[in-house]
């Protein structure tokens, strides 16, 4: 079983811009979105400050949140990068292998990306991450560069924390066959 060990705050920025979105979106009867919990046992917890620090992963977890939007089925997963490279590493096949499957039973599947050193958010369809995914199995680049994205993906966040992830929703079923 793998183990878990905290890194104190890492994610939780993008995880609670998503949160407080989510929770507007379902406010405003657009959609519903719910995070979906990693399944771990803990294995030593701080009681006086109540916070695991040492635990194990009970299964194998699928994507950060799934839900609906207008009666289509979502989901996706949120992650964090600093840099203007990111590794695919910080992607696992079993999501990727999730993402594909829901894609296939109608539903719509991305990555939100938050590049936390210029605070600009990015919308990355499957078929996108599954192309890097894809040239990495054949041998070569095992991460992608911010200029090989493609610009009109890029979201900006409104009022300082709230995600308008429906707008690339939006334009992801538009960009469909």
């Amino acid at each position: 079983m793998a183990t878990w060990n905290s890194r104190g705050l890492r994610g939780s920025t993008l995880e609670e811009f998503i949160n407080h979105t989510n929770t507007r979106y379902s406010e405003m009867g657009l959609a519903l979105i719910q995070k979906i919990p990693t399944p771990i046992t803990p294995v030593r917890i701080d009681k006086e400050h109540r916070h695991i620090t040492l635990a194990y992963f009970d299964k194998i977890s699928t994507v950060d949140y799934i839900g609906a939007v207008q009666g289509i089925p979502v989901c996706f997963d949120a992650k964090e990068c600093n840099a203007d490279t990111f590794p695919l590493q910080n992607v696992h096949e079993h999501q990727i292998r999730f993402m594909e499957k829901f894609e296939q039973q109608g539903g719509i599947a991305f990555l939100l990306i938050y590049y936390t050193a210029r605070e600009e958010l990015y919308y990355m369809q499957y078929r996108q991450i599954r192309r890097f995914w894809d040239r990495a199995e054949a041998g070569g680049r095992k991460s992608f560069r911010l200029d090989e994205l493609e610009p009109d993906w890029f979201m900006k966040l409104q009022n300082g924390f709230f995600i308008p992830y429906l707008d690339s929703i939006q334009k992801d079923l538009d960009t469909r066959d």
